[in-house]
């Protein structure tokens, strides 16, 4: 039976900032909803949601179990290997078919594509990150409509292009065989991450990924409007580069008005528009007389907007009528000497304020993202911000990710680190791959650059340090080959089409880079790890965590981290009981990153001694546990090192002013370097974030046998602040002494050691305190005597040879106020790393995987759905580090 679809008539919209596809003076169908899909011999044949995709249809309808329960992800193999056909029966109304034109538009298809309406093909395509539209009045009947969108296998299509290059190769070929994934990624124009990676699963899809529709006009559609915002620091004056994508029945002379009545401008021009898809650029000057409000990114200042409108009138009448939000802000990326340093500063400088980027990494947070709800977004957002987060970097083995994730940053004053989809590989540079990539770089510009949440565009991630340091084995002789297609790729293309798109923010044409360094030796760095220029990615999981020298002290960190494992409530729903042991398959299985699981285990047997209970499950929960804790004292350790650095330099090396750990969510239910395990869950690193992250932040570190501490302020004013360290037993709840610094004026924007001190003279002073016996705390205090900022802790030694640490009985209370729910703990000792777990059930908690040296503290509990102290009680875990062995 047809799908009969109401048809929308004419309606001013008001946009966001996606570029979302505008409706002004014509008829939309939706064609979203129910299709058929079948695969190529049409032994399976189902229903199927638009938008959505093959194994997310296949589930639906039980024709598969999840896909991310045990080793389905090698089992379900078969799904991207077969050639899958989504069909669907429509009927035009009239109102839509006597338009004078009629295009059939995707949003996004995934990813080798014919598409044939009436027995017809009207196109194909080959890239999941572009639009595509085709004319199709002509062959829309009055009865049923059939639409037929086929898609081949990616893995196929791959392989295929592969061999087709046969001149030289394109590494790499294949993934790790840890990773168990397919090849060739690299020849096909969508997600990188879906033929597998070393945090995720391989789900090569295939799918109508975006929104399908009929867009009916008589003379004019918009489809983009885009609001660039520019400053002339000359007349102190801002401008609006607006830009519209208009499609044109005939060529038509239009009357184009401009306003934003906030701001008191308007602007009137004519103009006339060709036949066929026309861009359009007006500048709108912003009355000198007004006083604009700025977007600042979190923690600077507020996330203010205004009100853009664009009227168009053809003889009269009105025929265009859209608004959108526009932002006003000014980004620059500063790379110049520093003094006392070779090499060139890296920072940026937001409305004219320097501004450490402090955040994570963000890969996608579905192998399907039709699964990616508005919820899911939201939650892991807020999360970021909720952790002291002002930055992400959209990594670019990905997806551009959808409308709502940058409108959602928009409103956080997250700033977005913006990747096109490259990563880890070479790339073929063949006539029609180029011309696709340019397409879709164009395309993504124009829906995105409007955000002043994304600061930076990067043309690839990883691919200038694959080449310097070889990570293909290319020999000299070709070598030139490589440098001359990466060349032409994101430096003739890519960047001259971002620069021609968008000159309101910086471009760089890699990640890691030496950026105006790199540029200057070719594109491609001797050393693109250099940390007298541009941003490091730094990872070692040998050499002792707790050490900060072995950390780069490099200008901008946008890649550091180690891995753990999520908690059992994460792996349960996925596994089964024979699953849950640190030495099972499943365990191995899920472990995509070579020798991660013992890595994991060597770096916490250096300070912690390993689980070690007789009861299987026991020990495998307690190994989870173990992990965590590990990553997070790992990650704050190297974190803090790199806020401390923000304001010296030391031996030529320093003034750090970002630090983007890797990763913050997890694609899957799996070990991997995320903050956030999949489904929400926060990790003990993601509450570490919350304190590392903070506004204002002691550091506590030893060099020499010395405790210095540093006083870390985001804060655009002064303040006076003296460092206050607390000694604890290990063996006694009761505080052994405290010592207290002088007030330092701490400016804003800085790092200042406030506090240095032998720590043998600490200890001597505090009644015969030793390394193996006691531990340290300290905060920040004002002349008031008020705390300013996060506390801290300094372990003398390692945990694992602590004397007098005990088991310390913490036993827990739960309970409901008016202000939601709390968890009274009562501890007999002092507790390392306590950790409170209330297993599947939603939310977080105000602190967790904290030092408690205290007999009594109380944390609240925010659930994402309603539960009750009962459930509460019935599902609450309390672990500290003494309990696991």
């Amino acid at each position: 039976m047809p799908r009969r679809v109401t048809a929308v008539g004419p309606v001013v919209l008001l946009l966001g900032l996606g570029g979302l596809w505008g409706l002004s003076a014509g008829t939309r169908l939706s064609l979203d909803g129910k299709w058929r899909l079948t695969n190529s011999n049409r032994s399976v044949s189902l229903p199927a949601r638009v938008p959505g995709c093959v194994h997310s249809a296949l589930q639906q309808q039980h024709l598969i179990q999840d896909p991310y329960f045990r080793f389905n992800d090698v089992l379900y193999r078969w799904v991207a290997l077969d050639n899958w056909t989504y069909t669907t029966t429509f009927t035009v109304p009239a109102q839509l078919k006597v338009r004078q034109k009629v295009l059939l538009v995707f949003d996004g298809l995934d990813t080798i594509a014919s598409i044939s309406l009436n027995g017809v093909t009207v196109g194909k395509t080959d890239n999941m990150f572009r639009r595509y539209d085709f004319s199709v009045r002509e062959l829309l009947t009055d009865g049923d409509n059939v639409l037929e969108v086929s898609f081949l296998s990616p893995v196929l299509y791959a392989s295929e292009r592969r061999n087709a290059h046969s001149f030289y190769r394109v590494p790499p070929e294949c993934p790790p065989d840890v990773q168990k994934g397919e090849c060739h990624v690299n020849f096909i124009r969508k997600e990188q991450s879906s033929f597998s990676w070393d945090w995720g699963p391989s789900f090569p899809t295939m799918g109508i990924w975006k929104g399908v529709k009929l867009e009916a006009f008589d003379q004019l559609q918009l489809f983009q409007l885009s609001a660039l915002p520019l400053y002339n620091d000359s007349c102190s004056q801002w401008r609006l580069q607006v830009e519209l994508l208009v499609h044109a029945v005939q060529t038509a002379d239009v009357h184009v008005s401009l306003s934003v009545p906030e701001l008191e401008s308007e602007q009137t021009s004519q103009i006339q528009f060709l036949q066929g898809k026309t861009r359009m650029k007006f500048t709108l000057h912003i009355n000198t007389g007004s006083q604009v409000k700025l977007w600042w990114p979190s923690g600077y200042g507020d996330q203010d907007f205004y009100h853009l409108s664009v009227k168009g009138f053809v003889d009269g009448v009105l025929n265009l009528n859209m608004q959108s939000k526009v932002f006003f802000r000014t980004v620059e990326l500063v790379q110049e000497p520093v003094l006392g340093s070779p090499g060139l500063s890296f920072y940026f400088r937001i409305n004219g304020m320097p501004v450490f980027l402090k955040g994570s990494n963000w890969i996608p947070a579905h192998s399907f993202q039709d699964q990616v709800t508005p919820a899911v977004l939201r939650n892991l957002l807020q999360s970021a911000a909720d952790a002291n987060m002002n930055a992400l970097r959209v990594w670019g083995g990905g997806v551009y990710e959808q409308d709502l994730f940058y409108d959602t940053c928009d409103d956080l004053g997250i700033m977005v680190w913006q990747d096109f989809m490259f990563a880890c590989a070479m790339y073929p540079t063949e006539d029609d791959f180029i011309q696709t990539v340019r397409e879709e770089v164009a395309q993504q510009v124009q829906r995105l650059k409007s955000h002043p949440s994304i600061v930076i565009w990067s043309g690839n991630n990883e691919n200038e340090a694959a080449l310097a340091t070889d990570w293909f084995n290319i020999s000299a002789s070709q070598r030139p080959t490589y440098e001359r297609d990466y060349v032409k790729l994101y430096v003739n293309n890519i960047r001259t089409i971002v620069q021609e798109e968008d000159p309101s923010r910086p471009f760089l044409v890699s990640s890691p880079t030496n950026g105006a360094e790199s540029e200057q030796e070719g594109w491609v760095a001797k050393n693109p790890y250099d940390p007298h220029y541009g941003d490091v990615h730094f990872y070692s999981y040998t050499l002792d965590c707790w050490d900060w020298r072995t950390f780069p002290r490099t200008r901008f960190a946008s890649e550091y981290g180690f891995q753990s494992w999520p908690s059992l409530s994460t792996l349960q729903p996925v596994s089964v009981q024979e699953d849950w042991s640190y030495d099972s398959r499943l365990a191995a299985h899920r472990q995509h990153h070579e020798s991660g699981n013992q890595q994991m285990l060597l770096q916490a047997a250096l300070h912690f001694k390993l689980p070690n209970s007789t009861d299987a499950l026991r020990r495998f929960t307690d190994t989870l546990y173990i992990t965590q804790v590990m990553q997070a004292q790992c990650v704050k350790t190297q974190t803090e090192f790199y806020r401390r650095s923000r304001s010296e330099i030391i031996a030529g090396q320093g003034f750090t002013m970002g630090a983007l750990y890797w990763q913050l969510n997890d694609v899957w239910q799996a070990p991997s370097w995320s903050s956030i395990e999949f489904g929400g869950k926060w990790k003990m690193l993601h509450y570490f974030a919350r304190s590392f992250f903070a506004a204002v932040l002691p550091v506590g570190f030893e060099d020499d046998d010395t405790l210095f501490i540093y006083a870390v302020s985001d804060l655009s004013q002064d303040l006076k602040l003296r460092a206050v360290v607390t000694v604890h037993s290990w063996s006694d709840l009761d505080s052994v002494c405290t010592l207290t610094s002088d007030l330092l004026l701490v400016p804003g924007g800085s790092a200042v050691p406030i506090f240095k001190h032998s720590i043998a003279a600490l200890l001597a002073g505090c009644g015969g305190c030793t390394r193996l016996t006691c531990l340290l705390t300290f905060h920040l205090q004002d002349g008031s005597g008020g705390r300013q900022g996060s506390s801290g802790h300094h372990f003398l030694c390692s945990p694992k040879d602590a004397q007098g640490l005990q088991r310390p009985n913490i036993t827990a209370k739960v309970g409901e106020d008016e202000g939601g729910f709390t968890v009274t703990l009562r501890s007999d000792a002092v507790a390392a790393f306590v950790w409170l777990d209330v297993g599947d059930v939603p939310g977080r908690f105000s602190s967790n995987g904290f030092m408690m040296v205290s007999r009594n503290q109380t944390v609240t509990f925010d659930p994402w759905r309603p539960t009750s102290v009962a459930e509460l009680s019935r599902s609450l875990t309390v672990t500290s580090l003494r309990d696991v062995y």
